[in-house]
C-alpha cells in the first residue's frame, strides 16, 4: 500500500469511529437523565477504574497505555455532557450570579486603596492607572494590605502578582491561599529601573545599593558590572529611595522608578537598567467582596488536586473540551502541609458564556480543594 491508500484507510475507520463516538454520547445523555431521575452522581470512579483495566487488557500490552489515554478523555467528555444535561447548579454559580447582577456597572472611581511601599511605590502608580483618583494608604508589607481588606480599612488592596522577567511573586501567592479576598481587576505596569543617588554621588561611589528583591532579579546583569557593591534587598522600591534620602551618604543608591527621583530629591546615575525592555509587572487588584464588572472575560481559581496519576490531566481536559484558554498554571507549595501543592490557574473566558457557566459547575467536583479567586478585566 501507498501512503495515499493507508490515508483513505485511516478516513474509512474515523468515519466508523465518529458515527461510534456519538452514539456513546447518546448513551452518556441517556446516563444522565437516569441519574438526574434518581439523584445519583455523575461521578462513578469504581465503573471507570473497571473498565480503563478492561479495554486496556482488550488492547494488548503495546497499545494498553494508550488505550487508557483515549478512554481517559472519552471519560471526560462523557461527563462533561452528562453535567451540562443535568442542569446542575451550585451554590458557587448562584454566588457569581448575584455578584454579576449587584455589582456596580462603573467601576470604582475614587475608592481608598491599599498600597504596600510608600510615596512612589509601583503598586501606587498601578493603583493611578486603574481608578481614576484613588485615595491611597501605605502599609509595610503584603500581609497588612490583605488585612486592610480584611478588616475594612480600605474598600480595595493593589498588590504585584508576576513578573515579565523575574516570574511569580512568591509571597503573594502564599498569602493568596491563605486570605479570603476577590480579584475584581488586574493592570500591566511597564517597569523601568534606575539608579538613584543623592545629589553629586557619582556611579563609581557607590558602595550600597538598596531595592526590591524583585527589581534586583530584574536588573541582575547591570549589577553584575559593578565590582564591589553590596546589593541590599528591601521592602520596596520605593522605600530603598526613601533611605537614599535619608540617609544623605554619597555612596549608595536605590532601584526605583523615575518617579522617586524627583520625589526624594535624588539624581538619576543610570537609566532603564532592567534587564529586558519590555519589562512588566503584573498587579491584581483584590477586595473583600465578590465583585464583577460588566465585561469581565478573565478568571482566576485555585485547587487542591488528589495525589494521583491524571488528577491534573482531568482538569487540563475538561478545560481543553469547554474550549477554555489557560493563560497561566501555577503550583505552590501548601504552607504547613508536607508535599501538598495548591494549582493556579488563570482562564479566558467571558462570564456571559455557557462555557463559563458549565465550568463553575463542575470544577469543584474535580478537587479535594477549591477556591474561585474572581472574574475581571485586564487593563493594558
Amino acid at each position: 500500500m501507498d501512503l495515499k491508500e493507508y490515508r483513505q484507510e485511516m478516513d474509512a475507520i474515523d468515519d466508523e469511529l465518529v458515527a461510534l463516538f456519538v452514539k456513546r454520547m447518546e448513551v452518556a445523555a441517556g446516563i444522565a437523565d437516569y441519574k438526574k431521575e434518581n439523584n445519583l452522581p455523575i461521578l462513578a470512579p469504581a465503573r471507570e477504574r473497571e473498565k480503563l483495566q478492561d479495554v486496556a487488557k482488550k488492547a494488548g500490552p503495546e497499545m494498553a497505555g494508550y488505550t487508557k489515554v483515549l478512554y481517559s478523555m472519552l471519560f471526560e467528555l462523557s461527563r462533561s455532557y452528562q453535567g451540562k444535561r443535568s442542569g446542575k447548579v451550585t451554590p458557587l454559580y448562584r454566588k457569581i450570579t448575584d455578584a454579576i447582577e449587584n455589582t456596580p456597572k462603573l467601576f470604582p472611581q475614587s475608592p481608598m486603596v491599599a498600597c504596600q511601599g510608600v510615596e512612589g511605590a509601583f503598586s501606587q502608580l498601578a493603583c493611578e492607572k486603574m481608578f481614576k483618583d484613588p485615595f491611597i494608604m501605605y502599609f509595610k508589607s503584603f500581609e497588612a494590605v490583605f488585612g486592610a481588606i480584611e478588616q475594612g480599612l480600605c474598600q480595595y488592596g493593589i498588590l504585584p502578582i508576576e513578573n515579565s522577567t523575574a516570574g511569580s511573586v512568591k509571597k503573594v501567592y502564599d498569602l493568596m491561599i491563605q486570605r479570603n479576598f476577590s480579584i475584581v481587576r488586574t493592570f500591566r505596569l511597564k517597569v523601568d529601573h534606575n539608579l538613584l543617588a543623592n545629589p553629586g554621588a557619582k556611579l563609581a561611589d557607590i558602595k550600597e545599593i538598596y531595592s526590591h528583591e524583585q527589581a534586583i532579579s530584574q536588573c541582575g546583569d547591570f549589577l553584575a558590572t559593578l565590582e564591589g557593591v553590596n546589593v541590599i534587598p528591601v521592602a520596596n522600591t520605593a522605600i530603598a529611595s526613601e533611605m537614599v534620602a535619608s540617609s544623605g551618604r554619597k555612596d549608595v543608591a536605590a532601584l526605583s522608578s523615575r518617579s522617586c527621583a524627583e520625589l526624594y530629591g535624588l539624581e538619576c546615575l543610570a537609566s532603564s537598567i532592567q534587564d529586558k525592555g519590555n519589562n512588566r509587572t503584573r498587579f491584581i487588584c483584590i477586595s473583600k467582596n465578590l465583585e464583577i464588572y460588566p465585561g469581565s472575560d478573565k478568571t482566576s481559581v485555585m485547587m487542591v488536586l488528589p495525589h494521583r496519576p491524571g488528577a491534573l490531566y482531568r482538569v487540563l481536559a475538561r478545560l481543553y473540551t469547554l474550549g477554555i484558554n489557560v493563560t497561566k498554571l501555577e503550583s505552590r507549595p501548601i504552607p504547613d502541609r508536607e508535599f501538598e501543592f495548591m494549582f493556579y490557574f488563570d482562564l479566558e473566558t467571558s462570564i456571559y458564556s455557557e462555557e463559563f457557566v458549565q465550568l463553575m459547575c463542575e470544577l469543584e467536583d474535580l478537587c479535594e480543594e477549591f477556591k474561585y479567586l474572581g472574574s475581571y478585566t485586564e487593563v493594558v
